[in-house]
């Protein structure tokens, strides 16, 4: 039926706590007559393919895995691929054709991660198996999490111990924009409902420093390695894992000094703003702040986060008064909660989180203090992209730029 013989090669997944080989992937491959293999994932994405032969080449290479697997050292896990569609074909009261396979090369089921690979099928057969699952012992994982937003109803029923984020959309977070912050928001979420994060498709330092960003139990990609025959040892990896590791530490500690130092000029330009702002003067009594490039706008709110001022524009070479905004209440911005709790302080600054202004399109932070013994909020709006044209330690870039207010 299939052009190859069915062959199961080993993906590794590396710990990021270790640098170790914590697990590796079943995937499917065809060799052909000259030793060559190739993929057999477009067989089972393509609907035209007889469903009884790709079960059987399934099985042929699941078999495979699980004996090999014994080889492997007794602290890996095996991550098995699993179609829904096929799981609602069986009988209501049928065994799972995985679980009796794992008897026959009896294989401990703690040992294996079923990967739920798409969503689709029937809700409660899925359901029952992924109950099966577990109560032999087994871990579930959905793999592409976030490219079916549709499904997530689905993904909290299932309430899956690992998730696997979507390549695709991984690869896009990693390169910055809009879905750099979804991506981060999806990990967010699944680590506090107790799921650990699987990033698949790592193929260069810049996404595994994404993947460490979001939180990543386990990577997986060609940084390290593709799919092979033979298990690599654990500790192949673990020079080259520790290399990157460290220059991603790095990299956060230059981003860090790189936030002390926005922080000390937005010490300097507060204490500049701050007797023009308690005055209530306009924009023409405004002292010298040419030399704050990134710095959009000014403006201040009552403490029920109600605007009092104009906002102050940058135009150009000059400040432009915006009315538009007066009595605008802002107090439900995360940020202003903080302000807020500060009270009286008023040496204390706080910073947002880099954040899409709506009405400039443009990606911002907030800073805030509190003037007028606490009666009144000064605030600045700064915009986080025309930071990286400004001399600083190192480059600033606006998403990985990841503020925190204290």
């Amino acid at each position: 039926m299939f052009d190859g013989q069915p062959l199961a090669v080993f993906q590794p997944f590396v710990d990021t706590a270790t640098g170790l080989i914590a697990g590796v992937e079943a995937l499917a491959r065809l060799r052909d007559s000259q030793g060559r293999l190739r993929s057999a994932g477009p067989l089972f994405a393509c609907p035209q393919t007889n469903q009884s032969a790709l079960r059987r080449l399934d099985r042929q290479v699941r078999d495979q895995a699980l004996r090999q697997l014994q080889q492997a050292p007794r602290d890996w896990f095996l991550s098995l691929n699993i179609s829904p569609r096929w799981i609602s074909r069986l009988q209501p009261d049928q065994p799972l054709p995985s679980l009796r396979q794992l008897d026959q090369h009896q294989v401990d089921a703690r040992r294996i991660v079923f990967e739920i690979t798409e969503l689709d099928g029937d809700s409660p057969r899925l359901l029952a198996a992924v109950a099966q699952y577990r109560q032999a012992g087994a871990r579930i994982a959905v793999d592409d999490f976030g490219a079916g937003y549709s499904q997530l109803d689905r993904v909290l029923a299932l309430q899956p111990d690992i998730l696997k984020l979507d390549m695709r959309l991984f690869k896009d977070a990693a390169r910055g924009g809009p879905s750099c912050e979804v991506v981060k928001a999806l990990a967010q979420m699944a680590e506090k409902t107790g799921c650990q994060i699987i990033a698949e498709g790592v193929e260069s330092a810049a996404e595994l420093d994404f993947a460490l960003e979001c939180g990543a139990r386990y990577v997986q990609g060609f940084l390290f390695a593709d799919g092979q025959a033979q298990f690599p040892a654990a500790d192949a990896f673990a020079r080259h894992f520790a290399l990157l590791r460290d220059h991603y530490v790095q990299g956060k500690l230059a981003e860090r000094a790189r936030l002390i130092e926005l922080r000390r000029q937005l010490g300097e330009l507060m204490g500049r703003l701050r007797p023009w702002a308690e005055s209530r003067a306009g924009a023409s009594a405004m002292p010298p702040i040419e030399e704050y490039p990134w710095l959009l706008r000014i403006y201040q709110c009552d403490r029920t986060g109600a605007q009092i001022t104009p906002n102050f524009d940058r135009q150009g070479e000059g400040w432009h008064e915006d009315p538009s905004y007066l009595r605008h209440n802002w107090s439900w911005r995360p940020y202003f909660h903080q302000l807020l709790a500060e009270g009286l302080d008023e040496w204390r600054l706080t910073l947002s989180p880099t954040y899409r202004d709506v009405t400039s399109n443009q990606y911002c932070l907030t800073a805030g203090q509190c003037i007028d013994n606490g009666r009144r909020l000064l605030l600045v709006d700064i915009d986080a992209a025309a930071l990286s044209t400004c001399p600083q330690p190192a480059a600033w870039c606006p998403l990985q730029f990841g503020l925190t207010g204290s």
